[in-house]
């Protein structure tokens, strides 16, 4: 089974590009994240055709995720549970988060997140991507304890070390590099979960963003946000990962890249 996950940068802006890609790349699975659209302009016939089920949980104009698999799917969740610094039940203001039990012969649970960005720091802000990061301790954990083969992939927007940025010095007074959110980062991952990419050994420099501004892509001046974090049941069934950086010279690009991990069948 191949999970794909993608911050796609508006889903109708790119939508040839996501259709190419999806149709040289085949993913069983694909959690996209920033589709900028709601549920209802969602373009789902064109990945129906495609041979995909389609979930959405959309918000207009701003963040979006969606789930696509070639597998049935059941037990959907949209939106993490719990409250926000405010109080407010899940996340529905900002839909981030989807998830689902993909109907493989061997069944696997996937949920694809779209981590707040959390800048400037000091702000409302930044403390609502490390409540947002809380939450999503607390639901690791909860799936932890069900000992089901889960995923949790998508744009973490965290860069968790030094060997992540091409340049460390330029993110210091960055949300995605500050001590709290590479804190979080690593907590998720003692929880006992693992980073595919250490798992496949991918070397320093293997990078899923960059920037659209002053020639970030042609310098190679990227960073790496965008993981999959499997359970000990999803990473015993690990065969490898796969950075798609071919993407990034597609027309009309993203500023992300497709990862894809491969779980035994």
């Amino acid at each position: 089974m191949r999970i794909a996950t993608w911050n796609v940068n508006s889903v109708k802006a790119r939508l040839p590009t996501v259709l190419a890609w999806l149709e040289a790349a085949t993913p069983d699975v694909v959690c996209m994240q920033e589709i900028k659209c709601q549920d209802e302009k969602f373009p789902r016939e064109a990945f129906e055709s495609l041979g995909y089920n389609v979930q959405v949980h959309g918000q207009k104009s701003y963040n979006g995720v969606a789930l696509l698999s070639k597998y049935p799917v059941s037990d959907i969740r949209r939106g993490l549970p719990g409250t926000d610094t405010s109080g407010v039940e899940a996340d529905f203001e900002q839909a981030r988060y989807i998830e689902a039990l993909i109907e493989a012969p061997r069944p696997v649970r996937v949920g694809g997140l779209y981590l707040p960005n959390g800048n400037p720091i000091g702000t409302e802000k930044f403390a609502y991507k490390l409540s947002w990061m809380d939450r999503l301790h607390a639901h690791a954990r909860n799936l932890l304890a069900q000992e089901e083969a889960f995923v949790l992939c998508g744009d973490y927007n965290v860069i968790p070390t030094p060997d992540d940025a091409k340049t460390p010095s330029a993110w210091v007074n960055d949300a995605l590099f500050q001590p709290q959110s590479r804190a979080a980062f690593r907590a998720l991952k003692h929880l006992g979960l693992s980073e595919a990419g250490e798992l496949g050994r991918q070397p320093p420099g293997t990078f899923t963003f960059w920037d659209y501004q002053a020639g970030a892509w042609q310098r190679d001046n990227g960073i790496r946000i965008d993981f999959h974090l499997l359970s000990p049941q999803a990473a015993d069934r690990f065969q490898g990962i796969e950075t798609h950086r071919d993407a990034r010279d597609m027309d009309k690009p993203s500023d992300h890249v497709p990862v894809v991990v491969e779980l035994e069948d």
